[in-house]
C-alpha cells in the first residue's frame, strides 16, 4: 500500500462523501483539519514515525464521514470502515483510525466517553478539529450551520445550557446559533490535548471572545 495513492483515495471519498453537506461540514473543512493535524503532529514529533502520520492524515481526512447530523441511511455509519478494509490498509493501522474517529467528538467528551488511553495521534487529529470550529473559520462555519437548519440568530430570552448532557447537546431544536459558542465552542481551548493545539487556541478564543462582545453591543444597539 503506497502512502500517496491510499490518501488520494481517500481524498476522493471525502469529495464525494461530504458533497451534499452544507459548508460548515464539507470537503473543504475536511481538508483543513488535515493540514492542520499535519501541521501539529510535526510539532508534537509525530513526523518520525511514517505510520503515525499516515494515520493522522486519514483520520483527520475521513472524520466526518458518517456524522451522524447528515447521516441519510445507517449503512454510511460503515462507510470509512468498508473503504479502509477494501483498500487493503494494515489492519493495526485501520483500527487506530476508527478509534480515533470514533472517540474524538465534543459529544463523546461531555459523556465521559472519551477513550482513557489516547494514543498521540489521537490528540492531534482531535485537536485540529476543534481548532477549526474556533476563529474566524469557526464563527463562519457555526453560522453557517445554524442558517442551513433555520436556527434562530440570537434571542437573549434564550439562555445557553450549562448542564449538557450527551442526549441535550444533539437535541439542539430549541437553541439559539450565539448560545452554541457558550455551549461548545468557548470550551475547546481548555479541551486541547497538546502543548501544539494549545497555543494555536489561544489566538482563536480571543479572537471568538472579541466577537461576542462586538455582536451583544450591535444587537443591542450600543455600537
Amino acid at each position: 500500500m503506497e502512502k500517496s495513492w491510499i490518501v488520494v483515495k481517500a481524498q476522493e471519498l471525502v469529495e464525494s462523501a461530504m458533497k451534499g453537506n452544507d459548508a460548515s461540514h464539507d470537503a473543504a473543512h475536511a481538508f483543513r483539519v488535515r493540514d492542520l493535524a499535519l501541521s501539529l503532529a510535526r510539532e508534537e514529533g509525530l513526523s518520525a514515525s511514517p505510520d503515525s502520520m499516515l494515520i493522522v492524515e486519514l483520520a483527520a481526512l475521513l472524520h466526518d464521514i458518517g456524522d451522524y447530523k447528515y447521516m441519510r441511511d445507517p449503512s454510511e455509519g460503515k462507510v470509512v470502515e468498508n473503504f479502509l478494509v477494501n483498500e487493503g490498509v494494515d489492519e493495526s493501522i485501520t483500527m487506530k483510525i476508527l478509534s480515533i474517529i470514533k472517540g474524538m467528538g465534543f459529544k463523546e467528551e461531555i459523556s465521559g466517553l472519551k477513550e482513557k488511553t489516547q494514543c498521540p495521534e489521537f490528540g492531534v487529529v482531535q485537536d485540529a478539529d476543534r481548532l477549526d470550529a474556533i476563529g474566524a473559520i469557526g464563527i463562519a462555519r457555526c453560522f453557517t450551520f445554524g442558517g442551513s437548519r433555520n436556527r434562530v440568530l440570537h434571542d437573549p430570552n434564550i439562555k445557553p445550557r450549562l448542564d449538557l448532557s450527551k442526549e441535550k447537546y444533539m437535541n439542539k431544536d430549541e437553541q439559539t446559533t450565539v448560545n452554541h459558542f457558550h455551549e461548545k465552542l468557548l470550551k475547546l481551548k481548555e479541551l486541547m490535548k497538546t502543548k501544539a493545539g494549545q497555543r494555536r487556541a489561544e489566538k482563536r478564543h480571543k479572537f471568538m471572545e472579541e466577537f461576542l462582545e462586538e455582536f451583544y453591543e450591535e444587537w443591542d444597539g450600543k455600537a
